[in-house]
């Protein structure tokens, strides 16, 4: 497994994104926890019944299980995994938010998903800094036959997003499994059409800055008893925290020491400045 902590490399990353809109670390992450996610996800699809989407984002042929951190122990290594989280505190900061852990199955005979932009419903004058940075674990080849995301480079740079249900020229971001691509939230990308014989299976681990709303609300979507469990990382992504020692505090106390009991100081940005 590659070596993506190092901040030559992160910063090659970053200056990627910053560019281009996007950046594939090639393998992010070993082939033993790509397939304990995949039979961690067969057997939810199974134990709950999951069914296609009823629309075409979602995808008429395409399997998405959401909340993914309130349903097994073993996603609680996605969001904090060492290849990926540097990069992503980067492009936002440090002060990110989980936004959503969801995976994507795309079954033979998927059409092409819209190509969108994930912070379509933010109402910012575009472009703007990133508040979105969002990321695809390959935990099967995507290619461009069995339905690779479809990206346009650059597209992150312009003043107004696709038109719904378009489909401008685009390229698959194919990569091999254990791979992990990561885009700002404003480039313009879609799930491809999938003619194979082959499900193309992935994870779309979501983060938003800390100062915006979470895509999947983390805080009521997954029981206290299972977010106590958390690392303190980990609780912090999931909104336990504050952001710049202000945002979400609760009368001058985190999330975590209200509702868990975290016995350390917390000073808001007001109380350090004296």
């Amino acid at each position: 497994m590659n070596n993506y902590e190092d901040s030559d490399s992160v910063k090659m990353r970053l200056d990627e994104i910053e560019e281009q809109g996007y950046t594939i670390l090639e393998d992010a992450f070993d082939p033993e926890l790509a397939d304990a996610l995949a039979g961690e996800l067969s057997e939810l699809e199974r134990a709950l019944a999951i069914q296609p989407g009823a629309n075409l984002f979602e995808g008429h042929r395409t399997i998405r299980i959401y909340n993914l951190l309130a349903r097994s122990e073993l996603f609680q290594l996605v969001p904090v995994h060492d290849s990926v989280l540097p990069v992503i505190e980067g492009v936002l900061d440090r002060g990110c938010l989980v936004s959503s852990l969801s995976s994507i199955a795309i079954d033979p005979g998927e059409v092409a998903q819209p190509i969108h932009a994930d912070d379509v419903v933010i109402g910012l004058r575009r472009p703007h800094q990133a508040v979105v940075c969002n990321s695809m674990w390959a935990l099967t080849d995507f290619t461009e036959e069995n339905g690779a995301t479809r990206i346009i480079p650059g597209s992150h740079k312009l003043d107004y997003v696709p038109e719904y249900g378009s489909h401008p020229v685009s390229i698959p971001a194919e990569m091999a499994r254990g791979s992990v691509l990561i885009w700002h939230g404003s480039l313009w990308h879609g799930g491809g059409a999938n003619s194979s014989r082959e499900r193309r299976l992935g994870l779309a681990m979501n983060y938003c800055a800390g100062f915006i709303r979470q895509q999947e609300n983390q805080q009521l979507g997954i029981p206290l008893d299972i977010a106590q469990s958390f690392s303190p990382r980990l609780k912090e992504l999931a909104g336990y925290g504050t952001y710049r020692d202000l945002i979400g505090h609760i009368d001058k106390s985190t999330p975590a020491q209200r509702l868990f009991g975290v016995e350390t100081e917390f000073k808001t940005v007001w109380d350090r400045v004296d």
